[in-house]
């Protein structure tokens, strides 16, 4: 019996070590199975995740722009071209035109400055480089006229005081008559006959007439007037102040005419 019953303890833990080698192997050869074909991995399904590289590489995550893309602006047509152009030779009219009133504004100042000045007797001044630099290259004679009458100037009030005080001598005979023929002027001058549509030729009536002329401003026909006066040769230093005083009165004419005119012309096309 104690024979026996040995044999059958051996025969049963042998018979459990061989099955729990059988198990081993078993497991192992599944494992190794399951990692060699994927199938089979997919029929027990343990098939083995993607990586994360070949999905985003597979699959690329393209961002989308929120904005529409642009689409090229067509050509411009010949007349939109037109109409472009067109209005910018308006624009640059306008622009000239604005520059001109600009330019003209600024000679008006100048000449009626200048002209002010003239007439109140007092020195130019700085007008002197301003009426040089404005009007100097088209008008070089009028502007020396106006500087160099300023530095000697002559006011129309005191012409017209001169004038009345030279009545006397202007009205009789200068100091080549003999007293015979001053005597003859003085008695024609009483009684006078002559056409009504022409003025009285008188010594009186003249000096009147060239008074009125100068007291109105018209100092040039006042000075006419007067050098047909028999006494004229007496006023030799009147007769050049008002000489003087008309030719710088006809030169600032002169460039305040040049100054209305300044931007006018059209412009070049």
């Amino acid at each position: 019996m104690n024979g026996s019953g040995s044999r059958s303890g051996i025969g049963w833990g042998a018979r459990l070590l061989i099955g729990l080698v059988l198990l081993l192997v078993g497991a192992a050869g599944t494992v190794w199975a399951l990692a060699r074909y994927e199938p089979a991995a997919r029929f027990f399904g343990v098939e083995p995740s993607q990586p994360a590289s070949l999905i985003s590489t597979a699959h690329p995550n393209v961002a989308q722009s929120p904005y529409p893309s642009a689409t090229p602006a067509p050509a411009p047509t010949n007349a939109q071209i037109a109409t472009l152009e067109n209005r910018l030779d308006q624009v640059e009219n306008a622009t000239q035109r604005a520059a001109g009133s600009a330019g003209r504004a600024d000679a008006l100042v100048i000449a009626f400055a200048a002209r002010r000045a003239i007439d109140r007797g007092v020195a130019l001044g700085y007008l002197e480089n301003l009426l040089a630099a404005r009007f100097g290259p088209q008008h070089q004679a009028a502007v020396a006229t106006i500087i160099t009458g300023s530095h000697q100037p002559v006011r129309l009030n005191e012409l017209i005081n001169d004038y009345q005080a030279l009545a006397p001598e202007l009205r009789r005979g200068g100091p080549q008559d003999s007293w015979w023929a001053n005597t003859k002027r003085e008695l024609g001058s009483l009684i006078q006959v002559h056409r009504s549509s022409r003025p009285p030729a008188s010594p009186e009536a003249r000096y009147n007439r060239a008074l009125q002329m100068l007291s109105s401003g018209d100092a040039d026909q006042a000075l006419a007037e007067t050098m047909r006066l028999p006494g004229a040769a007496r006023a030799g230093d009147w007769t050049a102040k008002a000489r003087r005083y008309v030719a710088v009165h006809r030169a600032l004419d002169e460039i305040e005419s040049a100054a209305l005119m300044t931007g006018t012309a059209p412009p070049a096309q």
